[in-house]
């Protein structure tokens, strides 16, 4: 979906500068020895910020911001496009029978190598008609999670588990009881539990430190920089996992596929949610414990860069709607839930004239849990709205636990497969390969690639209606001489900022000086932590990252826009100040580092008539080793990096310098599908006659 041009929003740029030509040395827009005042250099938000869900006014506007936001989880999640589905080659073994259920163990392959581990949950007997079926992931305790025969009776004494044998372990106790209940139910294994160990535990939930022998173009892991670039992560394996189990539940020969539900509990919660979001085959819902306005997902498996910035679970959840959607509110971060989220929800889903179909009971005086008691409150909303057509209420029935055998997925038989580091980064290229085939298959300058690539391109920028608000706190006009104007507008972006038109003498440099000569309007500035903004410290290079010592790019790029998009924003304003100043043309410079910036500006700006020079010094986002570069940006390797984006750029005359030989035949071929003309230098800098082939 193409963003509207940035015209199109409400623009501020302030403490500009009008300054006449002559004027020596870049000028000082702030008071010195001041900074510039700008929001964006408070405190980044983390995941136990506030997150409220400002619900629109109308289901129009909904729908069109809920097409954004699952734009937003699929790019997240590396999921956009969605990839090729690969054959399951599903095993089911290890029958046991239990009084009104029977259970097996499964396992199925994700992607080629990767294996789903879990147990099926089955009504006793032979179906006469095809069943219902829950998808149940779980969170952190993980799939054999045990109370123990002493913790159960605490939990019978609170009053939040009803059974000494089976309330030992409440994940196994819910599949059950959806089975004897009448459903197909899959529980299975969150990655680096149970039997899900290719990935470790450690490595999945417990990551901490980047590993710089898991780093680099050729061999990188998750967490590196390069798995970020490509939109690799847990999250979004363990988002795959469960589309997969979908898909093996839809397989089973005894399901109805129109009667699938789905429910989680914590870190299973914020599984429920993600796939809501993203998949229409769920018909009902209860995302438990992490429908919030407050903590988000505090594990790495619960983060992803790019998810959760403009947005949080509430909203998220919201885009399950109009389909049934439960939950509980327990005294943990949902305990607000009745006055901050529910209300929103109940709001949203009366624009569907369907307020009844979103519940939210108060349980507050538990803690986090997914317990007997909320248990209760799912079996009747599933019996209802997966029309179970039992008569309620519907009471959960003690059984006897399976042993330690008879959960093993793993046994001599079915052995277990290959895991660890060799596996890891076999995994991560199996990733890139299937992603470069697909983005490689589109026609650059198509209407696929502007849809997919340029997509996901506005996604990682995320220029909306708060961005466009933003002031540009450091910006420069020069007018040109004599009062004589073209009505073009130039704006030029220098990778030191405004400093970088000026030559040591104070004076503009001459093609600076010439685009003033020839009547143009040119614009520059101190983008955000340029310039004015550094003070007297260097030029960055290292970005800030949230308060957090473990070491993961989506604690602080999961709510936080990456400093490239912010830089970009503000290139976006300037072309829009410009735009409703009433520029004729307006023309793009970037040089010095600033072509990347440039570049991106221009691929989300919409149609804005004017020629562009850009010197990419031949740049690339995949020679990047640290997220906490300045120009680390999320998905930029997977969609083609900087010749991906530059493809972008067809709609309008563009000089490319800094690229070598040959020219990326992505570029060459979306221009000539436009018959836009593309000028090239292979030397770095701004090339000889480029203000004259500008300005004519």
């Amino acid at each position: 979906m193409k963003l509207a041009p940035v015209a199109a929003f409400l623009l501020f740029v302030s403490s500009m500068v009008s300054a006449p030509h002559a004027m020596a040395g870049p000028p000082r827009v702030t008071p010195e020895g001041q900074l510039p005042e700008d929001p964006r250099t408070g405190p980044l938000k983390d995941l136990n910020g506030y997150f409220p869900f400002d619900v629109p006014t109308t289901r129009e506007a909904w729908e069109h911001r809920a097409e954004d936001l699952r734009r937003r989880v699929l790019v997240a999640n590396g999921l956009w496009p969605m990839p090729e589905k690969t054959p399951l080659n599903a095993v089911i073994h290890g029958k046991v029978v239990r009084p009104g259920f029977t259970v097996e163990k499964v396992y199925f392959e994700s992607y080629p190598g990767l294996f789903v581990t879990g147990l099926l949950f089955r009504p006793e007997g032979d179906a006469d008609q095809k069943r219902p079926a829950v998808l149940c992931p779980h969170g952190h305790g993980g799939r054999l999670q045990d109370h123990g025969p002493d913790g159960v009776l605490t939990q019978i004494a609170m009053g939040a588990e009803r059974f000494e044998e089976s309330g030992r372990m409440p994940k196994v106790a819910r599949a059950a009881t959806l089975a004897r209940l009448g459903c197909v139910t899959l529980l299975y294994d969150m990655m680096g539990y149970a039997d899900n160990r290719q990935l470790s535990q450690q490595l999945v939930h417990g990551f901490k430190t980047q590993r710089p022998e898991m780093e680099g173009k050729e061999n990188w892991g998750l967490f590196s920089a390069q798995a970020e670039m490509r939109l690799q992560s847990v999250f979004g394996i363990q988002t795959w996992n469960s589309i997969r189990a979908l898909d093996f539940l839809e397989s089973l020969p005894d399901v109805d596929p129109k009667r699938i539900g789905v429910t989680g509990g914590s870190g299973g919660g914020t599984q429920t949610i993600i796939l809501g979001a993203i998949d229409l085959r769920p018909v009902v819902a209860f995302p438990n414990g992490m429908v919030s306005t407050s903590m988000q997902g505090g594990c790495t498996c619960e983060n992803t860069t790019l998810l959760r910035i403009g947005t949080g679970n509430v909203e998220l959840a919201g885009l399950f709607a109009p389909r049934p959607q439960g939950m509980t509110a327990a005294n943990d971060w949902t305990k607000e839930m009745m006055t901050k989220g529910y209300p929103d929800l109940q709001h949203l889903y009366d624009l569907y004239g369907k307020k009844d179909l979103v519940l939210c009971e108060p349980q507050t005086h538990f803690p986090h849990n997914y317990n007997y008691v909320t248990r209760e409150v799912m079996y009747q909303f599933f019996n209802k709205h997966l029309g179970l057509g039992l008569k309620e209420p519907v009471i959960e029935e003690d059984f006897k636990l399976l042993t330690a055998e008879e959960h093993a997925v793993w046994d001599t038989d079915h052995p277990e497969p290959e895991g660890g580091d060799a596996f890891e980064r076999k995994l991560t290229r199996y990733l890139a390969e299937v992603s470069d085939r697909q983005i490689n298959a589109l026609s650059p300058g198509s209407d696929d690639y502007r849809r997919i690539v340029g997509g996901a391109w506005e996604t990682m920028i995320g220029y909306g209606e708060a961005e466009a608000k933003l002031k540009v706190p450091v910006s420069v006009v020069l007018e040109p001489q004599g009062g004589r104007s073209s009505g073009d507008s130039v704006i030029w972006i220098d990778g030191i900022g405004k400093a970088g038109l000026y030559g040591a003498d104070g004076e503009l440099i001459p093609p600076a000086a010439q685009i003033l000569k020839s009547g143009s309007r040119l614009v520059t500035a101190d983008l955000f932590m340029q310039g004015e903004y550094l003070g007297d410290r260097p030029p960055l290079t290292e970005t800030r990252s949230v308060d957090n010592p473990r070491e993961f790019a989506g604690y602080t790029y999961g709510y936080n826009h990456p400093l490239f998009a912010q830089r970009t924003h503000d290139i976006l304003n300037l072309i829009a100040a410009e735009t409703k100043r009433g520029a004729k043309r307006i023309h793009l410079i970037g040089t010095n580092g600033a072509g990347p910036w440039v570049a991106a500006a221009q691929s989300v700006a919409g149609d804005i008539e004017g020629k562009t020079v850009i010197d990419t010094g031949g740049f690339r986002f995949a020679d990047l080793t640290s997220y906490r570069h300045p120009d680390f940006l999320p998905g930029s390797v997977k969609y083609g990096d900087l010749p991906g984006l530059v493809a972008l750029l067809s709609d309008r005359p563009l000089w490319l310098a800094g690229e070598g030989e040959p020219l990326s035949e992505r570029v060459t071929t979306a221009f000539e599908a436009n018959g836009t003309e593309l000028k090239r230098t292979g030397a770095k800098g701004l090339p000889d006659g480029a203000i004259d082939w500008l300005l004519k």
